[in-house]
């Protein structure tokens, strides 16, 4: 069956890196949009990042310049490198799939999701 595991979480300093990873499992990663998602404490998820089966990518504006999401077809695994960490970023982060074209990042849209992992930053 479709999985979804992320991992690569933890604590860091503002103005550090870190790099999530997303990986796939029953599925070739590479067919389908897979999301990053987070949710902060007491807050609904929404979206950060996309990337298409096409390759394209969109980025929530709070993260845009300072996020990147890639894939790695080889290992099955979708990565988000977050640059320029700050406070707000605090969150526990999901990746999940969809097959369904979108214009904007609707969670309702999105499937498999993994357990998600902590990425707390401090200031």
């Amino acid at each position: 069956q479709m999985q979804l595991v992320e991992s690569g979480g933890g604590l860091v300093h503002a103005g550090g890196s870190m790099r999530l990873s997303c990986a796939a499992s029953g599925f070739t990663l590479d067919k389908w949009t897979i999301g990053w998602f987070r949710q902060r404490s007491g807050e609904g998820r929404e979206g950060v990042a996309y990337i298409s089966s096409e390759s394209s990518t969109y980025y929530a504006n709070d993260v845009k310049g300072r996020f990147t999401i890639s894939r790695d077809v080889a290992k099955n695994t979708v990565f988000l490198q977050m640059d320029s960490l700050k406070p707000e970023d605090t969150a526990h982060y999901y990746c999940a799939a969809t097959q369904v074209i979108i214009s904007t990042m609707n969670p309702l849209f999105f499937g498999s999701w993994g357990p998600g992992t902590q990425v707390t930053v401090s200031s």
